[in-house]
């Protein structure tokens, strides 16, 4: 049976394509697929309907028949088969493709690209835009484009995608009549553009700002920027890698599966980019069943299915905000001789004495580099949560932890005279300052880049 299915499938992407008159081709070699359909869309000037087909040879998610002492059994494999790639350009969507395997399951995926959607809304809305590749470098009206990119998230996406999957696959209409795909969401990419008024504005802070992301963002930055707080209990590998070559110049900051990355675009737009591809690490706000059939409302594990759509974007635009926000010092970056001599003198705090900083020196680093670290961005930092950080977990002894406490508060009041964190008001938590975050990350960077550099030159 599962021969006569894959045939039924190949013969009806031939006919859909005879159909509307467009090419159906087998590629025996790697090729730019969406290249060549946009290609031939502009060649043939299609403002709609079906592009081209296009067949290939792909290993797939299949089953097998497998046979022992016991009998036949049906198990999981990864086989070739043929995959049909259907290109369309949709008046809404502009350029897309589904993408269907011949072999049972006859997994289909569509890929649609918000890019494209949004340069369709802006066109029929009358907003002047200029768009080279992906990307918009011009934006007339910027606020209602940002308006018209929240209802690429807020539509009815099942009953569209089982509306493709019905075109492309004849199946449905006589042996799978009357059933539905499950549809998921294998990857999201939610990217946030930062849009320069010319080249050099950009190139001129580019260096700094992929070398303060590779630098300064270890760890818990990057598991803050995803929302999630660092514990040493954390099991798998988070990773920054700087791709220094240009072109395609970028810093990729990777967690398990999901990933954060910031690279230019044309030259004048400076991309954050949030992937999403293990959605189970962040939380989502649903109903689910107990064991016992009741049914609680509370922040669980998200799960890839279209429904979660809207979380996956509220997700991604957390994450860029949190990223922009931590490179907004650089450009800040720099201490003058006036700004350090201050900072080095004692200063008079809530009437006693507080000693001068030492900015390269041991101790004030550690200060600084608690300080700073990523899960603090978001709600500040308290004494025991500083105290843990630079003296270990919290002792038993009641007289020793309240001696870290002392420690730990004096240190806290000599940032606070110098002007470098704040007290939050009606709590006990306390946040760094914007003068803070510069001085603190200037310090760091010139103990950890160039008065290491200099040290490993002379030596």
């Amino acid at each position: 049976m599962a021969p006569w299915f894959a045939e039924q499938l190949k013969p009806h992407a031939q006919e859909m394509a005879a159909q509307a008159g467009r090419p159906y081709r087998h590629l025996t070699a790697h090729e730019r697929m969406e290249e060549n359909a946009r290609a031939l869309a502009e060649r043939d000037q299609i403002a709609d309907g079906l592009v081209c087909v296009y067949g290939a040879m792909e290993t797939c998610s299949t089953f097998r028949v497998r046979y022992d002492d016991q009998g036949p059994k049906v198990s999981p494999d990864r086989r070739v088969c043929l995959v049909v790639y259907f290109y369309f350009l949709d008046r809404e969507f502009g350029l897309m493709h589904v993408k269907i395997q011949t072999w049972f399951p006859f997994t289909v995926q569509v890929y649609v690209n918000g890019h494209e959607y949004l340069a369709r809304r802006l066109a029929h809305t009358g907003i002047d835009f200029q768009k080279v590749d992906n990307a918009f470098i011009r934006l007339a009206d910027v606020e209602r484009a940002q308006g018209d990119v929240r209802g690429f998230w807020r539509r009815d996406w099942p009953k569209l995608l089982n509306c493709l999957a019905r075109r492309v696959n004849p199946l449905m209409g006589d042996w799978l009549a009357g059933q539905n795909y499950d549809w998921i969401i294998n990857e999201a990419e939610f990217s946030t553009d930062v849009m320069f008024a010319d080249r050099s504005a950009l190139a001129s802070l580019r260096p700094a700002l992929y070398d303060h992301a590779a630098t300064c963002f270890g760890a818990e930055q990057v598991m803050t920027f995803l929302g999630r707080k660092y514990r040493e209990t954390f099991q798998g590998e988070v990773r920054t890698h700087w791709h220094r070559r240009e072109p395609g110049a970028a810093v990729k900051h990777g967690i398990k599966g999901n990933a954060i990355k910031m690279y230019d675009k044309a030259g004048t737009v400076l991309r954050i980019e949030t992937v999403i591809n293990e959605p189970g690490e962040f939380f989502v706000h649903r109903p689910r069943l107990k064991l016992d059939g009741s049914e609680e409302v509370g922040w669980f594990p998200m799960s890839k299915g279209v429904a979660n759509r809207y979380r996956y974007a509220q997700v991604g635009q957390q994450a860029n905000e949190r990223y922009l926000e931590a490179l907004a010092v650089v450009n800040d970056l720099g201490v003058g001789q006036r700004e350090l001599d201050r900072r080095c003198a004692p200063v008079f705090f809530q009437g006693r004495r507080r000693r001068g900083l030492q900015p390269l020196g041991r101790d004030d680093q550690a200060l600084f580099q608690a300080v700073l670290r990523g899960e603090h961005a978001v709600r500040g930092f308290r004494n025991g949560e500083l105290a843990e950080r630079l003296f270990g977990s919290r002792p038993k002894d009641p007289r020793e932890r309240r001696q870290r406490c002392g420690r730990v508060s004096r240190r806290i009041s000599l940032l606070r005279g110098h002007g470098l964190v704040a007290k939050v008001p009606r709590s006990r938590r306390y946040r760094v300052t914007g003068s803070g975050h510069r001085f603190m990350s200037t310090a760091i960077q010139v103990r950890t880049n160039l008065f290491a550099r200099g040290l490993a030159v002379r030596g």
